[in-house]
């Protein structure tokens, strides 16, 4: 409980650290260098998703619930994309209005994180040793940048770049509930960690293409994104040898 806890809070809050910039360096913060994050990110969740939290579900349930929790996650995914007003943050280039469609935005961004904490909340109810770390490392990672596009988005919307930091800090809060939901009911109920595990892959497979890899290649950066995500997929597969 408290690992779950612990592992929750921290990804949850890397959206925060990820935002953190905003306060020093908002001109300084190029597209390429964005592109280069959001692809390193993609490169860490393929890896989590295909080497950890698919063979963990196929070990654990054959592939009837693999293929069942994929699918599941995947619409999930796509019912919050597209019932949920959504924004292309990374290449946003002029502002709009900041009224209500922006908050709009920004509970939306909240809601797409709950796939993410009931990912970390699975995978700490898992039998096998540190694939809740793992899992909540790769989140995190995700969440970094994120929590600076929010930022970022809402700076250019004229807001104080104490209550952008803030407010894209909270976007990941959510994650913590998430987390200690997905853990409770893949605990009491075994059956379901197969299922919860593809889940959580399905999610993170949706995430990585359908968002961080285009956002990562819309700015003439393919090449630069193309290493990086190399480069993400590799260190990953070095955190999962040495645990």
């Amino acid at each position: 409980m408290k690992e779950v806890l612990i592992g929750s809070i921290l990804s949850a809050l890397s959206t925060g650290l990820g935002a953190l910039p905003i306060l020093f360096i908002q001109h300084l913060l190029t597209h390429k260098w964005r592109d280069t994050l959001l692809a390193f990110t993609a490169g860490v969740m393929t890896a989590a998703a295909t080497m950890s939290l698919i063979p963990e579900s196929l070990q654990t349930g054959g592939l009837l619930p693999l293929t069942i929790g994929l699918l599941l996650g995947t619409i999930a995914l796509t019912l919050l994309e597209r019932n949920i007003p959504h924004i292309n943050l990374e290449h946003q280039k002029t502002g709009i209005q900041f009224d209500e469609k922006a908050f709009l935005i920004v509970a939306a961004i909240t809601l797409h994180n709950i796939p993410e904490g009931l990912s970390v909340g699975v995978s700490y109810a898992s039998d096998v040793d540190n694939t809740g770390n793992l899992i909540a490392l790769a989140i995190g990672l995700q969440n970094a940048p994120e929590g600076l596009l929010v930022a970022l988005f809402l700076v250019q919307q004229k807001m104080n770049r104490f209550k952008a930091f803030i407010i894209a800090t909270l976007t990941g809060t959510v994650e913590i509930v998430a987390g200690l939901l997905g853990f409770y009911l893949t605990s009491f109920f075994d059956s379901l960690v197969s299922y919860g595990l593809a889940f959580a892959a399905g999610a993170m497979l949706y995430i990585i293409y359908k968002e961080l890899i285009p956002e990562s290649h819309g700015d003439g950066n393919e090449q630069t994104s193309t290493h990086s995500f190399i480069i993400g997929v590799l260190s990953m597969i070095l955190l999962i040898n040495l645990f």
